[in-house]
């Protein structure tokens, strides 16, 4: 499967297009520095998202192939500034939501809270796009998606 294919599949899966899929079709500036934008934090939080969506089964999930990482290297490569600032307030209201619903934060709650969860939460995704409006979790899914899909886990493991 070739790398449009796989962004295809990705759109498809997740009902929307990829964000920012033009920009990776261009390509991605190079820098070396986080510019503050992620913590180490908010990559544990991004992997920990990532692997509730991605759950290691006899494949290993998303954690084990670094998308937490992954993902924020893409947001700050590739993404606008609007799209990074939206990106990061996705993961921030996450956490307040889950504060809010959970009585914790998303890195307390346990593996099944959390699927819960983030289950409530693409409803209201998929309710936001019906309406045609955004939703932050759609951008977090989507780069979830594919940073597992082009790791080298997702790509000779999972996809196979």
């Amino acid at each position: 499967m070739d790398r449009r294919a796989l962004l295809k599949s990705i759109a498809i899966i997740t009902g929307a297009s990829v964000v920012g899929g033009d920009l990776l079709l261009l390509g991605c500036k190079s820098t070396t520095d986080n510019n503050g934008l992620f913590s180490p934090g908010d990559v544990t939080l991004m992997d920990e998202i990532a692997e509730t969506i991605l759950p290691e089964t006899d494949i290993p999930g998303a954690k084990a192939a670094g998308v937490g990482a992954i993902m924020a290297v893409m947001v700050k490569d590739c993404y606008s500034v609007d799209q990074q600032m939206a990106f990061v307030d996705g993961l921030k209201e996450l956490d307040a939501a889950s504060t809010k619903a959970l009585g914790k934060s998303y890195l307390e709650a346990t593996a099944d809270e959390r699927q819960e969860f983030l289950i409530r939460v693409d409803q209201d995704a998929k309710a936001a796009m019906q309406e045609g409006s955004s939703h932050y979790f759609t951008m977090i899914k989507q780069l979830a998606l594919f940073g597992y899909f082009t790791s080298e886990i997702g790509a000779t493991q999972a996809l196979r």
